[in-house]
């Protein structure tokens, strides 16, 4: 704290939380000329001051971004020093690396994997060409959404993510209730993905068996049970070895790009058909009843869930040198790692595939396609069981991922029990209680399997809605307020390029996400109803709730303004 002493001392100002001045570490009122009683329409050019002091030295050049900090040594000093501007003190080691963040973020997506678990509706949309083209748009959407997102996360690097550049951006009277809905969503949406995950590696171990023998049918119960071992299972290195987590995840990142290389060879090497181009072109093949426009849009917002979870990376912030710089990069270069292996699978299976029907009505589609194509059940068997590592150790990095999201919520009082869950394991150097928070939800969340596969199918699909809701809100904020007045100085800059990023990725989510609310066929019946909206309402409700119940007691981080300008772009 010797440097804001100092700075103080030496005739600058803190302005502290929403304009009012900070103490001292021994409680007294820090010594300060007059601040301005709010700084909301301020431009971050004019809330950075000019410092100087026996270890504070502030300078400033004509473009406003070139700052030193003496009294701070490190790089580690410096990062702890921003987030200590944002409203928290340093409480975990910043033990990834830019390849492990890309590792965690990347195993999450695995896009090429991921788009295997659902591209078989993409064929009831519009054929092959829906299934290629769609991801091909939604790979442009997303972009278009991370980068602005990106920006902002480089901005303001926290483990909060969402809610906390909510909190930050957002007007005085309105920024509590903002970030407190922002940030249910983000923790609802992100413990509903992982239960999505888990799901996935359960249906993945059945389908396979009910692919060697075809008169097996897992019953609900039966997938209940694989869920909660895949719990227990890709939970443990956590616990087991918690300083080895990077190191899995860069193993996760290792075993899904060459896994691409591995399946994409075997593909092309023992593909018994080529399909001509027109195959893949040809309109018209939709069954699900919807005209091509309305099946074109449905189906791009199926495609995108090969990019889900893109702000995993986000929440490592805290854990990670110079966040600023490498959480955007990991950002960006998933997406990109993503496209260049998903597309090219995409184009190689439809090109391979025999009969497009088999496929739709198979219980899991990638095995009936990949036994298409090669016409052996071993070197299928061998597909699957890698897809299904990958999927095991994606668990692995969404549970650190949701774990680190409710524990920064907790921080902030954002959750009932805060004191409890915000808790970090001195010994683990990780948060235990709130990751064990974490898989408690999704054990029970698990039970709505028993109930109805439709239901709990329907609840993630709003749950992703929900992750990109979150993703425009900032952005849209950025848009209202002003560029200049909303953003410090930061490393991500897309400068007035970013304008486009932040317009377009509210309208594009508003018009993916109202289309996910269609039913997916016509007509409508009550299997294949889309309880997506009432999920959403639902859950808003519940948002609700717990907003008049304990909304008073959510803080929110204290923003050391100067500071955190300070202390940008470092």
């Amino acid at each position: 704290m010797a440097y804001r002493r100092h700075a103080i001392e030496a005739g600058g100002y803190d302005e502290g939380f929403e304009g009012e001045p900070l103490l001292n570490p021994n409680g007294s009122p820090a010594r300060a000329h007059e601040a301005p009683s709010s700084t909301d329409s301020m431009p971050w050019s004019h809330k950075k001051a000019v410092w100087s002091g026996s270890e504070t030295v502030v300078t400033s050049s004509d473009d406003g971004t070139e700052l030193a900090l003496e009294s701070l040594g490190s790089s580690q000093d410096l990062d702890s020093t921003h987030l200590r501007a944002q409203g928290h003190e340093a409480a975990l080691k910043r033990s990834f690396s830019l390849l492990s963040a890309l590792g965690l973020g990347f195993s999450i997506t695995s896009s090429w994997v991921g788009y295997l678990s659902n591209f078989g509706q993409n064929l009831i949309y519009g054929g092959p060409r829906v299934v290629v083209f769609g991801l091909l748009i939604a790979t442009v959407v997303q972009c278009v959404i991370t980068l602005g997102l990106s920006e902002v996360a480089s901005a303001f690097p926290s483990a909060g993510g969402q809610y906390h550049f909510t909190f930050i951006l957002a007007p005085g009277p309105h920024k509590r209730f903002a970030a407190f809905v922002v940030g249910w969503m983000t923790l609802l949406g992100w413990w509903i993905v992982t239960s999505s995950g888990v799901s996935l590696c359960a249906v993945f171990v059945a389908g396979l068996v009910s692919f060697w023998d075809e008169t097996f049918e897992a019953t609900n119960w039966q997938i209940y049970l694989l869920f909660v071992a895949t719990i227990l299972v890709t939970s443990s290195p956590l616990f087991l070895c918690p300083r080895m987590v990077p190191k899995i995840t860069r193993a996760a990142l290792f075993l899904a790009v060459s896994g691409f290389f591995v399946v994409f060879g075997l593909v092309l090497g023992l593909r018994r058909q080529t399909q001509p181009a027109s195959f893949v072109t040809q309109p018209g093949l939709g069954t699900s009843g919807w005209n091509a426009g309305t099946a074109w849009v449905l189906g791009v917002g199926n495609a995108m869930y090969a990019y889900g979870g893109i702000d995993a990376a986000i929440h490592i912030a805290e854990e990670i040198p110079q966040p600023g710089k490498n959480i955007p990069q990991a950002m960006n270069l998933t997406v990109l790692i993503g496209f260049v292996t998903a597309f090219p699978m995409s184009l190689a299976l439809m090109f391979s595939m025999k009969d497009m029907d088999s496929v739709i009505n198979s219980k899991l589609p990638s095995a009936e396609l990949f036994y298409q194509i090669t016409g052996s059940k071993t070197v299928v068997t061998i597909i699957m069981v890698w897809i299904i590592l990958i999927y095991f150790l994606a668990c692995t990095s969404q549970w650190v991922t949701s774990g680190r999201m409710a524990w920064a919520f907790a921080r902030d009082q954002g959750i009932p029990y805060s004191k409890y869950f915000s808790h970090v394991s001195p010994s683990l150097d990780f948060p235990v209680r709130a990751t064990v928070l974490s898989m408690t939800f999704c054990g029970f969340y698990g039970l709505i399997y028993l109930a109805s596969s439709t239901a709990f199918n329907s609840i993630i699909t709003s749950a992703v809605l929900y992750l990109s809701i979150t993703y425009a809100v900032p952005q849209g904020i950025i848009v209202t307020r002003g560029r200049e007045t909303s953003l410090p100085a930061r490393v991500w800059n897309l400068g007035k390029a970013g304008y486009i990023c932040n317009i377009l990725s509210p309208l594009l989510i508003t018009v993916i996400g109202t289309c996910l609310c269609f039913p997916p066929q016509l007509p409508v019946t009550t299997g294949n109803a889309n309880y997506t909206p009432a999920i959403l309402f639902g859950l808003f409700m519940v948002v609700l709730c717990f907003w008049y119940m304990r909304g008073h007691k959510f803080i929110g981080p204290k923003i050391d303004w100067e500071l955190l300008n300070l202390t940008a772009c470092r």
